[in-house]
């Protein structure tokens, strides 16, 4: 037996994986090594990243600087509780997010990953309010956000449709509709008129209940890569600081340089309340998330009794290692030109999917910064619909990592994909859109 399915025979043993259907999902494919925006297999097969995998890695699979950071770190302090000690990597790191950041957001909470940041922020926002003495109990999300797999992020999830399983668990909360528009969309001002109207209607009757409003600014991850315009959020902010309601962006996905700015928030010229950052904060080399927030906010959390402390915390937050790469990575931002590099990928989905949108099969292209995506006509909605494990395993047999979303096929490739490698990507997704039934 080879080393190859020697690993795949212990994993169908022993492993249980995530969003996957044990029973009637193919083997999963063994890699040994990464590098660049390339995986290469333990067979000997090389496939082309276009994920991301799962939307983590930025400047690139094993990027030696931070490779660098890492060992060099991991040889000096691994681990220390970060309840009343402190650490280099972990100041630095949230030093260098504030710098980053709109000013205003000055404090950085640290969890492990994009759900725990999330619940983070709902625990802050709720607490806020109760440390003034007003007892808010209402949340308000919009339509298909997804936010993490705990609980509380669940529940903000709901609408997504990924959750209905565990309904009994999850709490409440109020939705207002998402504007998703296109590339030809020519409703686009009136999706955004109704779904503000939505949310006066929602502030009129609930102003002084609601605690925050959450949201994927630009970009709804796994809602299907939807894309709403900064002029909605714009008008969102707004309406929500009027009315005394904090405004909390998840910017899991779309945080360091997904959007084409390395924030999201910066691209739709507002400044939220909290911000939630996970997944590239340590370019995909580590497990570290921050809940960053306005000082009003902290301050709220200040007195003479614990009864005020944010009682929260994780037995990884800070961790020395995950920090020091989060710092090595937002160092490559700056060195490697690396918004250049997203302008440059944007550039070429421009030019593809212009040139395929009259495709009969393809319909709502829709382009930000390095991702693009666009909907298979009539094409099966489900998670795991027949044509998603078709164009799954269409883009592996030619070497490439795809994970299409239900009937949405998208690019979200690591910052370092040569333009060669790209165009070779999307002369597939033509093929595909002419051969996958």
């Amino acid at each position: 037996m080879s080393k190859a399915a020697e690993v795949v025979a212990l994993d169908r043993q022993h492993v249980w994986h995530p969003y996957t259907q044990e029973m009637t999902a193919p083997s999963p494919v063994p890699i040994s090594h990464a590098q660049g925006a390339t995986l290469h297999g333990m067979d000997g097969r090389d496939y082309l990243d276009l994920i991301s995998s799962w939307w983590v890695t930025t400047h690139g699979h094993g990027h030696p600087v931070i490779a660098q950071a890492i060992a060099q770190q991991a040889s000096q302090l691994e681990q220390v509780i970060f309840a009343g000690f402190t650490h280099e990597p972990a100041v630095r790191l949230a030093s260098e997010l504030v710098k980053r950041l709109p000013p205003g957001l000055s404090r950085v909470f640290y969890s492990d990953n994009g759900s725990t940041a999330v619940e983070a922020a709902l625990k802050m926002a709720c607490q806020y309010w109760l440390n003034q003495g007003q007892q808010r109990t209402r949340i308000v999300v919009c339509q298909g956000g997804y936010h993490g797999d705990t609980v509380g992020a669940m529940s903000m999830g709901r609408s997504s449709g990924f959750f209905d399983a565990y309904e009994s668990l999850l709490f409440q909360v109020d939705t207002i509709p998402f504007p998703a528009t296109w590339m030809g969309d020519d409703r686009v001002e009136e999706k955004e008129a109704a779904a503000l109207k939505a949310l006066d209607d929602y502030i009129d009757q609930h102003a002084g209940e609601c605690m925050a409003l959450l949201v994927e600014p630009l970009v709804q991850g796994a809602a299907g890569l939807r894309m709403c315009r900064r002029e909605f959020l714009q008008g969102v902010a707004q309406r929500l600081k009027q009315a005394g309601i904090l405004l909390i962006f998840d910017e899991v996905m779309t945080g360091f340089g997904r959007t084409g700015s390395l924030f999201a928030c910066q691209k739709a010229e507002v400044t939220p309340d909290i911000i939630c950052l996970a997944k590239g904060l340590t370019a995909g080399f580590l497990p570290v998330s921050a809940t960053v927030c306005r000082q009003e906010i902290y301050q709220a959390f200040l007195g003479e009794t614990f009864e005020k402390a944010f009682s929260h915390g994780h037995s990884f937050t800070a961790n020395p290692i995950g920090c020091a790469a989060g710092v090595a990575s937002l160092q490559l931002f700056e060195t490697e030109n690396t918004l250049q590099r997203i302008a440059a990928i944007e550039a070429i989905h421009t030019r593809r999917l212009t040139e395929l949108s009259t495709h009969p099969r393809l319909c709502r292209p829709r382009i930000t910064g390095s991702i693009a995506a666009f909907e298979l006509f009539q094409a099966e909605t489900g998670y795991d619909s027949g044509v998603v494990r078709r164009m799954k395993e269409f883009f592996l047999q030619r070497g490439m990592l795809m994970r299409p979303l239900g009937g949405v096929i998208y690019l979200l490739p690591p910052y370092c994909i040569t333009a060669e490698e790209l165009n070779r990507a999307w002369d597939a997704v033509a093929e595909s859109l002419d051969q996958v039934p």
